[in-house]
């Protein structure tokens, strides 16, 4: 990414929401190191799953918004939105 083309609206929430998760990552960590059950360290990690998952789609959702958005009002650059849509969508 380069300079500031690519923020989004989104992109705040995306990264608070990361943060979050990464809090949640390292209280993981903690509690393996720590001795914890191991239902409880499982359910952690599926928190931090679902956390990271939902700041993936609200990122990927945000992308197609603005940038298909964007490319169909310019029709010369719409044949590379749409490979750049193909590629993003592999992540869903």
């Amino acid at each position: 990414m380069h300079g500031n083309d690519h923020l989004h609206k989104t992109h705040p929430e995306v990264i608070k929401r990361l943060k979050r998760a990464d809090g949640h990552l390292q209280n993981v960590i903690e509690m393996m190191t720590g001795g914890r059950e191991c239902s409880e360290i499982a359910q952690q990690l599926h928190a931090v799953e679902k956390a990271i998952s939902a700041a993936k789609k609200l990122l990927i959702h945000d992308h197609l918004d603005n940038c298909l958005a964007d490319a169909a009002k310019r029709p010369k650059d719409f044949g590379a939105a749409v490979a750049n849509f193909k590629d993003i969508t592999k992540y869903l």
